[in-house]
């Protein structure tokens, strides 16, 4: 266990030290939020200025040709592919993660013709589910979606179903799938594996490729920092990229967009995934946002990462008992995040951001803490504990004003 001067050591120690200088932090927080929406890169504002000033206001439409617009989303999937294992020309950006998650499902499906069965986590996130069960309801002919328990997945895996939807973690309690297993697994049964990567890009190294997922996808404002609403992204890989067939088949996913011909061909490669204009203020503030990943490690991002969740869990549970944990205590078996348990998170969690502590809460009772190693330290986590303890010492959460629920939680 580390106190408060030893975490000090070991922030002099620490090989990532120099990056939290690329983030734009708040004086007097600690933000344990950047699992929902990360910090802001450092020299974004210059960025976003720049294509809006000079890029869109003095070069108008030429833009597209003059500062490189058409060719931003390939250049973003670039930086993306670094950090999730993928190889050239298999992601995509653009676009939301809900609607991601339907072009990657219904391309998978059309991969199965035989089968009428998607499988996912009862514990998924909700937009994964949502979008699953009406795409079921709109293909009709018997389509279903079936859920089951992480400890259950392996067994549920029949050859009835044609794909399996999994969240790589999970996002209330950070619990970890093993990647390469599931998917070993999906494959035996003759199903296409499809990976949630929300809660893992950006976050520890991820492995697509070596893994031999199907797909995946992935948002852009959580781990990769690049604002609210940030363009998500996609990935296929290489042996289906020329055999699907794009259910949503938009025009900057045509062989020839500019050809304006009344009958679709999709494009060849990654580029068939994409759908329609690229929005580029969005797309540049993440890639601007990719850039404060120059030159960084992911396994040293991963150490630190569970150094810090070690360090949160061990502080929280001696000082404040009455919370209950509920992220694993294996490293492997976890993302980059430690929840806790309590019948008054919502109001613990608005007494701990008022004192300059900011996580979040998940329904119903989640007290959640996202873990950066970029631009957090061990201090910053033995100074969280402390100011949670005092929170719940003092029952600092128990006034009116915590109990409102915001729209936003």
């Amino acid at each position: 266990m580390l106190d408060g001067t030893s975490a000090l050591e070991k922030d002099r120690q620490d090989p990532l030290k120099a990056f939290r200088d690329r983030f734009v932090l708040p004086e007097g927080v600690i933000y344990l939020d950047g699992n929902s929406l990360g910090a802001m890169p450092a020299g974004l504002g210059q960025r976003i200025r720049d294509v809006v000033e000079r890029q869109w206001g003095e070069r108008l439409v030429r833009g597209w040709n003059e500062a490189g617009w058409i060719d931003l989303p390939a250049r973003v999937a670039a930086k993306i592919a670094r950090l999730v294992g993928a190889g050239d020309g298999t992601i995509a950006v653009g676009d939301s993660t809900s609607v991601n998650v339907f072009k990657t499902l219904s391309a998978a499906l059309a991969l199965r013709p035989q089968r009428r069965v998607i499988l996912s986590d009862s514990n998924n996130f909700p937009t994964d589910l949502y979008i699953a069960d009406g795409l079921a309801r709109l293909l009709g002919q018997g389509y279903e979606l079936r859920t089951a328990a992480a400890a259950e997945m392996h067994e549920a895996i029949d050859e009835t179903v044609a794909a399996v939807l999994l969240t790589e973690v999970d996002y209330r309690t950070g619990w970890r799938y093993d990647m390469a297993q599931t998917t070993d697994r999906i494959h035996a049964a003759g199903a296409l594996a499809i990976w949630d990567l929300c809660h893992s890009a950006g976050a520890f190294p991820v492995h697509l490729d070596a893994a031999n997922a199907d797909f995946a996808i992935g948002c852009g404002y959580k781990y990769l920092n690049g604002g609210p609403g940030a363009p998500a992204f996609l990935y296929v890989a290489p042996r289906h990229l020329e055999s699907i067939r794009p259910a949503l088949s938009g025009w900057m996913g045509h062989q020839a967009p500019f050809a304006f011909t009344h009958d679709y061909t999709p494009a060849s490669g990654i580029a068939r995934m994409t759908v329609g204009t690229p929005p580029i203020l969005s797309m540049s503030a993440l890639e601007a946002a990719l850039d404060a990943f120059d030159g960084v490690d992911m396994n040293l991002v991963r150490e630190k990462s569970q150094d810090l969740c070690d360090l949160f869990i061990a502080e929280i549970e001696r000082r404040c008992p009455m919370l209950e944990l509920v992220t694993p205590r294996d490293r492997k078996q976890r993302g980059s995040q430690v929840s806790f348990r309590h019948r008054q998170g919502y109001a613990i969690m608005q007494a701990l951001i008022a004192e300059g502590v900011i996580g979040d809460f998940r329904a119903p009772d989640i007290l959640r803490f996202g873990m950066t190693p970029l631009y957090l330290s061990h201090a910053d986590i033995v100074r969280a504990a402390e100011i949670l303890e005092r929170v719940m010492a003092e029952s600092l959460w128990d006034r009116a004003e915590f109990r409102i629920r915001a729209k936003v939680t």
